[in-house]
């Protein structure tokens, strides 16, 4: 059986790695530290707004978007290729949020309605989405939500969202009645309150709903499984992104190995540096193995899906925090300094292993997964 990824989807994959390398430049997240746009100069900005709008054009945010609604239809398996590539390159965009987020719970619970105003807006980048359900430090938890719905208005405040500063429209879990259901909310008039963290170019909020107008998403009562549901489709994808982010730091950290000297030697050469190096590898290997196989359940939509996407997330959050960090190692003490692009790649992989949870929550989800397959 060939798990590989077929002729054209490693096509699409060559030309996103060769759209990336061209747009989306480490200046531009420099500027974005800085406290500087991408595009307009304004200060703050958390996105590069002219790859944005280069995404947009590539069609990459319709990937799976079928092509009702304006999207190319391609399918998960097209967007875990251009989700790797994304990794790889840093790209400062909102894309995890707008595409593996939002556009995911739309097709996944949104009605005819709901799709057709939203899902072409995502396809041709004029509209940004966020998913709120946390609502402060801690794993999320059905009993934790305070957010409530009544009388079509949403009520509460979510906090961090991630993109949240930025997003014309958010996905949010809140409390109808005795149950929780998720609801679609436009943005517009809502405060936000932006928030600092490691990683800046990926922008995080606060957002504070009073009396703001909401629809359902999905049936009544089902918010949390819902939820759930999306994070397994975007932890999948999420995986394919950390991949393509310890790649990066694996092969930055060997092209420094082997042109570096010490002793008259490359420091590649040395035991310590090579032990480094076979270890990232390794930790990658696994990784990648247990993205393909998430990335097949999502794309058959698979009952083994639950148990797949909670093994890509942790095994792909180990593999990226561990390269980042022997990253930074191999380089030595300028791989601390502001300089060199260690750090950036060690922001996005601390980023990355939050954004849909950290990998203890995920741990505890496959170790019930595995318990309820022993059981079966």
């Amino acid at each position: 059986m060939n798990f590989d990824f077929s002729d054209e989807q490693k096509q699409l994959k060559d030309e996103a790695r060769r759209f990336l390398a061209d747009k989306a430049s480490k200046s531009a997240l420099r500027k974005i530290l800085d406290g500087q746009s991408g595009l307009d100069g304004k200060a703050g900005a958390s996105y590069d707004k002219t790859l944005w709008k280069g995404v947009a054009e590539m069609g990459w945010l319709g990937a799976a978007i079928p092509e009702a609604h304006g999207g190319l239809g391609l399918g998960r398996l097209e967007l875990c290729v251009l989700a790797e590539e994304i990794g790889r390159s840093l790209a400062a965009v909102p894309f995890s949020s707008t595409v593996y987020f939002f556009a995911e719970a739309l097709l996944l619970a949104g009605s005819d309605a709901q799709k057709a105003a939203w899902l072409p807006k995502i396809a041709q980048g004029d509209a940004i989405g966020c998913f709120a359900i946390s609502e402060g430090p801690g794993a999320v938890s059905a009993s934790a939500i305070r957010c409530s719905y009544e009388n079509g208005a949403l009520n509460g405040v979510k906090t961090p969202v991630t993109d949240g500063d930025v997003a014309d429209a958010a996905i949010v879990l809140a409390k109808e009645g005795s149950g929780l259901s998720l609801f679609l909310a436009p943005l517009e008039g809502v405060a936000r309150e932006s928030l600092k963290t490691l990683e800046p170019t990926r922008g995080h909020a606060a957002l504070t709903f009073k009396n703001t107008k909401a629809e359902r998403i999905g049936e009544a009562g089902r918010g949390w499984e819902l939820a759930e549901a999306v994070l397994d489709r975007a932890a999948t994808l999420l995986a394919f992104e950390q991949v393509g982010g310890a790649q990066a730091c694996l092969e930055m950290a060997v092209d420094y190995a082997k042109n570096r000297y010490a002793f008259s030697r490359p420091i590649g050469s040395f035991q310590g540096i090579k032990h480094k190096l076979a270890d990232m590898y390794v930790n990658i290997e696994v990784a990648r193995s247990n993205a393909y196989y998430a990335a097949w359940a999502l794309s058959t939509e698979a009952p083994e899906l639950k148990l797949a996407a909670a093994a890509a997330r942790v095994a792909a959050c180990e593999a990226y925090h561990f390269a980042a960090k022997e990253n930074v190692q191999t380089h030595g003490g300028i791989g601390f300094t502001w300089e060199v692009d260690c750090h950036l790649f060690y922001r996005r992989a601390k980023l990355l292993a939050v954004q849909a949870g950290a990998p203890a929550v995920w741990k505890e989800k496959l170790v019930r997964q595995l318990e309820a397959k022993n059981a079966a």
